[in-house]
């Protein structure tokens, strides 16, 4: 342990060194690119309308790939390839007329027919769009009368598909190269991809195509991936990086706060961090061990010693900010003696062995120790496993696990708890029922109500150990604007980003 901080002081003396001549020179010499550090890197591609991974809308949603509407850093939604759209009074038919004149950035147009292609294959038999079962599958049909109008008739009514459209899931692909998407992305938007540097950067340049050139700003940027909470920090001093969005080194955080050549913001983000647990494997298949695993968790403990404060506990796979939220944490209070009990009346001997995978972040890695320390103290033994991103995305996330951290980053996701086929393996027809009952509301009282039964129902059922919201941090040269401070969605929006222009 001596050896490890020994060396992590020798890190950030080395980076201290070189910063006072990197930083300043950097941001009043560059002023036309910008890097910024990422946590992870995106696996297993670079098309969001085919993998979960937050990692990859980081990279190319509004950069390169864009939708209908664009969800902003408040959370609003306004129009970005739709001009506008109006709603029938039923809340079942959206016209969208999209903006006329928009090209791909192979040439091919932009207009309702790749609008129809790209929702139709987001339906069809054996697309992996994760979002497909909570918005694609309930458009019944596509219209598309002329080429700048685009149609969408639903089965029941939807108030919050125009913010599902803004989401990465939901981006307009070309037919013609919507096939290599993971590899060579092409769009509407402002940026093209240039180059990816596996395990090190993704690049990207300014299109000159684009419909706006003149309001980018920045002609270059980098995303670097960057997972070791100390080489975050070493970047940033050294100025081999000019931000990092998602800052995850958060015991150095006022460090760069009391550093006049950075800005901190801190701000709101949708993410559920859970103890996600294999519902299907004996004997976690039990509702009392699952229930014995959330009276097991201190979370205050957790986002203290994880999160540094930073963070809110949270009680069902719902956000703080999300419609409808409600509070359920006082469901299972913090009770060792309750876990105990539990697990002694679903006929469990201690100790019982576990296996805890951790992908990469620091709050899975940090957080996983804090947690296997608190379920030791129940009779839970949960040995740690760290692996990489991309083989969490093969293991755990394909079903492939015992117990795993991860913080699920996506706004209103819990329509993932009716898919019996997603990775914790939770099958459950009254929570199905509830999810139909929401889709065919037809107010926003009766869609709140669904919402508030299905937080209940989750937290009843301790489908997953639900744990924290966490916040943003995000940390950046002083001079670097327009980076988002809250994330609604996990996005950079380099268009909104440029270099303050010296006084």
């Amino acid at each position: 342990m001596r050896l490890q901080r020994r060396s992590l002081t020798l890190v950030l003396l080395g980076a201290l060194a070189l910063a006072g001549a990197g930083t300043d020179a950097q941001a009043q010499g560059r002023k036309d690119s910008v890097v910024l550090g990422m946590v992870l890197e995106p696996a297993p591609g670079l098309d969001p309308t085919t993998a979960a991974a937050a990692a990859i809308g980081e990279v190319v949603h509004y950069n390169i790939l864009e939708g209908l509407t664009k969800i902003n850093v408040d959370g609003t939604v306004t129009p970005l390839l739709a001009e506008s759209w109006e709603v029938s009074p039923d809340g079942k038919s959206y016209v969208f007329k999209l903006r006329k004149g928009v090209k791909f950035q192979d040439g091919e147009p932009f207009d309702a027919a790749a609008v129809k292609f790209s929702f139709e294959r987001a339906k069809a038999e054996g697309s992996t769009n994760k979002a497909k079962k909570a918005v694609f599958d309930n458009i019944s049909s596509i219209a598309t009368p002329d080429p700048h109008t685009a149609i969408l008739v639903l089965n029941n009514p939807d108030g919050t598909l125009p913010f599902r459209l803004g989401e990465n899931t939901a981006v307009i692909l070309s037919p013609k190269s919507a096939a290599t998407t993971a590899t060579k992305p092409i769009g509407t938007g402002p940026y093209q991809f240039d180059s990816w540097q596996k395990g090190q950067s993704i690049t990207l340049s300014k299109w000159a195509g684009y419909r706006n050139p003149g309001a980018i700003k920045i002609n270059k940027v980098t995303f670097r991936f960057i997972n070791d909470p100390a080489a975050q920090v070493a970047a940033l001093l050294a100025g081999d990086v000019d931000g990092i969005p998602r800052f995850g080194a958060l015991q150095s955080l006022k460090q760069f706060q009391q550093d006049k050549r950075f800005t901190v913001e801190i701000g709101d983000t949708a993410g559920k961090g859970i103890l996600a647990i294999n519902n299907k494997k004996p004997p976690l298949n039990d509702v009392r061990v699952r229930r014995a695993l959330m009276h097991a968790i201190d979370r205050k403990a957790f986002i203290d010693g994880v999160l540094e404060g930073l963070g809110k506990p949270i009680g069902s796979h719902f956000a703080p900010t999300d419609a409808g939220y409600v509070d359920l944490t006082k469901v299972y209070p913090y009770d060792p003696e309750k876990a105990r009990a539990l697990l002694k009346e679903a006929g469990v001997q201690t100790p019982l062995n576990l296996t805890l995978t951790l992908p990469p972040p620091q709050y899975a890695r940090k957080g996983g120790e804090i947690i296997a320390a608190q379920l030791a103290k129940v009779g839970v033994v949960a040995k740690i496993e760290n692996v990489e991103w991309a083989q969490w995305l093969s293991g755990p996330f394909k079903g492939n696990f015992d117990l795993t951290i991860i913080n699920h980053v996506e706004p209103l996701d819990y329509a993932q708890y009716g898919n019996t086929a997603y990775y914790w393996g939770y099958d459950s027809k009254a929570f199905r029922d509830l999810l139909a009952k929401h889709a065919a509301a037809g107010s926003a009282r009766e869609r709140s109500e669904a919402w508030v039964a299905m937080q209940k129902k989750l937290a009843e059922d301790a489908v997953n150990a639900y744990i924290f919201n966490p916040a943003q941090v995000a940390v950046a040269k002083r001079g670097l604007k327009g980076l988002w401070s809250s994330s609604p969605i996990f996005a950079n929006d380099i268009a909104a980003v440029s270099w303050a222009t010296a006084p």
